[in-house]
């Protein structure tokens, strides 16, 4: 009984301990699936917390720009007429300093210099003292704005910004213009289009033609240097349409800088310069005359002073050997003063009048920019007239006298320059010339550069049929007349059948001693040094070569005979 009973006990010790672990391995699987369920779903609501916030946060950048956006009024970017960028907004990172905040100036200067090696921090210290936020770098990379972001100085402040981007830097400053840190318009199209660029929801297109802009501003450029000229410009014109491919003035700016312009230098001189342009204006003495039909191209002029007086004054000829008997052709061909007097004379005043306020050159011209010149305003008399009538004593804008160019030489049709591009429909032009005018005169033009007794024979380039005027004249300042001179050349091609008016003017050109001149007529000749400041050995020279680079890209060029 005892060894059973000892049995039983071991008996019911090892069934009771067997039962006990049995329950405890339930209960820790049991347990264990529980852990596993709960962390599982600890972990996806983990994972959809994160998500949650980085949507979040994207949707709150993008709240906070679609914010900035809506502020700031987007501008529509520009484009030249073969869609390449011109003007582009884009959102940019701005870090700039509130003094008030600032703890320890030294140390956060050294921050500033070591992230930003190529700022003047020292500059800074006039700013500190005035306590108020300024700008120390704009337009940041996105790494930059993570590094400021980084040092953790709450005295720097940054913020995103709606900005403009000119691709092309200097090259189409004086056309595009700025706008400030407002985005407001402060010059160019970007003033006088402010609201349109604002409302657009497309590109803006110009009729500017970006490799013609190039090569005609390389060629100024390059003449500048050897002429020493105090600055140049240039205008291409469609005379058929106005449409502006190339507007050019020099010196030019970076508009991506948005420094302050204050020197009167950097005026755009196609369209707010004023000057006399002299001998340019005696093409439309002769138009006048001849679409008043006071004369035809052959009336002859007989027996023409070397010089004459009026009101006291010397009226002179440039060149003393000119022939003292002359057709209408052969005193624009050879430039003469007195046969455009003669001629003028025959107009009178007010049909003189008449003419060249039809051109649109004796009161301001409307234009897509705002800096436009008006020119200046004078006292009509005999000795006016005569003064007039080879360009001294008048004085417009280069665009102006571009745009007269433009409808003498398309037939007489007023055409309206631009530089937007317009979609082309069909509407009847206004004529104000008759039929033979535009024949006669560019046939006259074409003369003056292939003909001997011309004043342009430099721009005779091969193949374009180039025909123009030069005008050589005095600056005056503080109204006197100086010593020094704007030259300048129009020219019109091909003359057979015009596209295009080229205006070229250099302000205060000097001679070059070393310069060498090749003739483009084949005979091969070459001339050294400059012999005269006059526009026949400058402007006609630089002209030649912008047609040389250009012509081709135009496409204008044919069997010249």
């Amino acid at each position: 009984m005892a060894k059973y009973h000892d049995r039983k006990i071991y008996l019911t010790d090892i069934g009771n301990e067997f039962l006990f672990s049995e329950k405890l391995n339930k209960k820790n699987i049991s347990f264990n699936r529980v852990a596993f369920v709960f962390f599982f779903f600890v972990f996806i609501s983990l994972i959809f917390s994160v998500k949650i916030f980085y949507y979040g946060s994207i949707s709150a950048e993008n709240l906070a720009k679609n914010k900035i956006l809506k502020k700031n009024h987007v501008r529509a970017n520009i484009i030249d007429s073969e869609g390449n960028f011109l003007a582009k907004t884009v959102l940019t990172n701005n870090v700039g300093i509130n003094p008030k905040s600032v703890n320890n100036k030294k140390k956060i200067l050294i921050k500033l210099k070591l992230l930003f090696p190529e700022l003047d921090v020292e500059n800074f210290s006039s700013k500190f003292e005035k306590k108020k936020f300024f700008y120390i770098k704009k337009k940041l990379s996105p790494e930059k704005y993570d590094q400021v972001r980084l040092l953790g100085e709450k005295s720097l402040i940054t913020e995103k910004k709606i900005t403009r981007i000119y691709p092309h830097k200097n090259l189409f400053s004086h056309v595009l213009g700025q706008i400030d840190d407002d985005n407001q318009g402060i010059s160019g199209l970007e003033k006088s289009l402010d609201k349109e660029l604002k409302q657009l929801n497309k590109n803006l297109q110009l009729t500017l033609n970006t490799n013609i802009q190039y090569l005609i501003r390389n060629e100024l450029i390059k003449f500048d240097n050897i002429f020493k000229s105090q600055g140049s410009a240039a205008i291409l014109m469609n005379v058929n349409n106005g449409e502006i491919l190339s507007l050019v003035s020099l010196p030019d700016y970076d508009i991506n800088k948005r420094d302050e312009i204050i020197d009167t230098k950097f005026i755009n001189k196609i369209t707010k310069g004023v000057y006399e342009l002299g001998s340019v204006f005696k093409t439309f003495t002769l138009a006048g005359a001849l679409n008043e039909k006071e004369v035809n191209v052959d009336t002859k002029f007989e027996n023409l002073p070397k010089s004459i007086n009026c009101a006291g004054r010397r009226i002179s000829e440039y060149d003393l050997d000119i022939p003292s008997t002359l057709t209408a052709e052969q005193i624009l061909i050879r430039s003469g003063n007195i046969g455009s007097v003669r001629i003028a004379q025959k107009m009178g005043i007010e049909k003189t009048i008449n003419f060249l306020n039809s051109l649109n050159l004796l009161e301001p011209m409307q234009f897509d920019l705002e800096e436009m010149g008006k020119p200046l305003p004078f006292k009509w008399g005999k000795c006016k007239l005569a003064t007039v009538s080879f360009g001294h004593g008048i004085s417009t804008t280069p665009l102006q006298v571009a745009t007269a160019y433009a409808i003498i030489s398309n037939g007489g049709y007023k055409i309206k320059p631009t530089l937007i591009k317009q979609e082309i429909k069909f509407k009847k032009k206004n004529k104000i010339l008759n039929n033979d005018v535009s024949k006669n005169i560019n046939s006259i033009l074409r003369k003056i550069v292939s003909t001997k007794e011309g004043t342009a024979s430099l721009a005779n380039v091969e193949g374009y049929g180039i025909g123009g005027k030069t005008g050589t004249a005095q600056k005056i300042e503080n109204g006197s007349y100086t010593k020094k001179k704007i030259n300048s050349f129009v020219s019109i091609f091909p003359t057979n059948e015009p596209k295009y008016v080229l205006l070229v003017l250099l302000d205060e050109p000097k001679p070059n001693s070393e310069y060498i001149y090749n003739y483009r007529d084949g005979s091969g000749i070459k001339y050294k040094g400059t012999p005269f400041n006059t526009a026949g050995w400058t402007t006609v020279e630089v002209t030649g070569k912008i047609i040389e680079k250009i012509g081709p890209i135009l496409a204008t060029k044919y069997d010249d005979f």
